[in-house]
């Protein structure tokens, strides 16, 4: 087969929900390129961002790093809206600014300060940013304050790292990611978030919970209730998606599955016997 006949791959499946957060574009570590180009494959009838989409909070402190990925994304935005997705805004704590438009529906989104997202199969999820959370996972030390210095630190290797690794040809890897693994206080901050999530879907009496804030991209089902974090894109670039099954997936930043949690099963009840239905 000639060369210019190889198959073309085939476009990632339509989803009936996508939701993606942390992007913090404008800033220097988005991974602007790279999303891009996945949201510019993205089809979904609706599309929640989950806080801290424009890092307003780096704009208005550091010096804007915004280039033409970044404005690339914005248009992949756009797109999205004008073929018929549905977007919601929920703001974080670095678009911050974006909270004094909660309940209007601006021309291209509408913006919320939480929603309750009913899934196909009748699931209900609490979607936050997460942030709220801060007060019960944080205690505000200085050693955090170094942590959060060290953290600033660590992204700008990761970044360097990465794009010697792709001019080798080699795929995208975490440091900060592989790093954070390995701090037994990192893993402790993590699973006071993801437990301060699950109580806050509880009290509310809702199934589960799709978040972001942290960073660490998870998708797991914890005592009956579903922890879904959508990650981020200065670090792991993973987006949270509903299938139109109610499946949910989480996916790298090239549409590959990293995890997933199957439609809730249908209760159907069994048909009485001939013993029940005498009695």
């Amino acid at each position: 087969m000639p060369a210019s006949s190889a198959a073309v791959p085939l476009p990632p499946p339509a989803r009936r929900t996508a939701f993606l957060s942390d992007t913090h574009i404008g800033s220097k570590h988005c991974h602007a390129a790279e999303l891009a180009v996945f949201l510019e494959t993205l089809r979904c009838d609706r599309l929640y961002l989950v806080g801290d989409i424009v890092d307003l909070w780096w704009l208005s402190h550091r010096r804007a790093h915004w280039q033409a990925s970044h404005q690339r994304v914005i248009e992949a935005l756009h797109a999205l809206r004008r073929a018929g997705t549905d977007i919601v805004y929920i703001p974080g704590n670095h678009d911050r600014p974006m909270r004094r438009f909660c309940g209007l529906a601006l021309p291209a989104m509408r913006v919320r300060r939480r929603a309750v997202h009913v899934t196909v199969d009748g699931r209900r999820l609490l979607v936050v940013h997460g942030d709220e959370f801060d007060a019960q996972t944080q205690f505000g030390n200085l050693q955090e304050r170094f942590g959060d210095w060290l953290y600033y630190r660590i992204l700008t290797g990761n970044q360097l790292l990465n794009r010697a690794r792709r001019r080798v040809g080699m795929r995208y890897w975490s440091l900060a990611e592989f790093l954070k693994r390995r701090s037994d206080a990192a893993e402790r901050y993590i699973e006071r978030y993801r437990q301060a999530g699950l109580s806050e879907a509880r009290r509310r009496g809702l199934d589960g919970i799709v978040c972001g804030h942290i960073h660490r991209a998870a998708l797991e089902v914890r005592h009956g209730l579903v922890y879904a974090n959508d990650g981020d894109w200065v670090e792991s670039l993973t987006a949270l998606v509903e299938d139109h099954d109610g499946t949910l997936r989480l996916l790298s930043h090239t549409h590959a599955t990293l995890a997933r949690i199957g439609p809730r099963p249908v209760f159907t009840p069994a048909l009485p016997s001939e013993n029940s239905l005498a009695a």
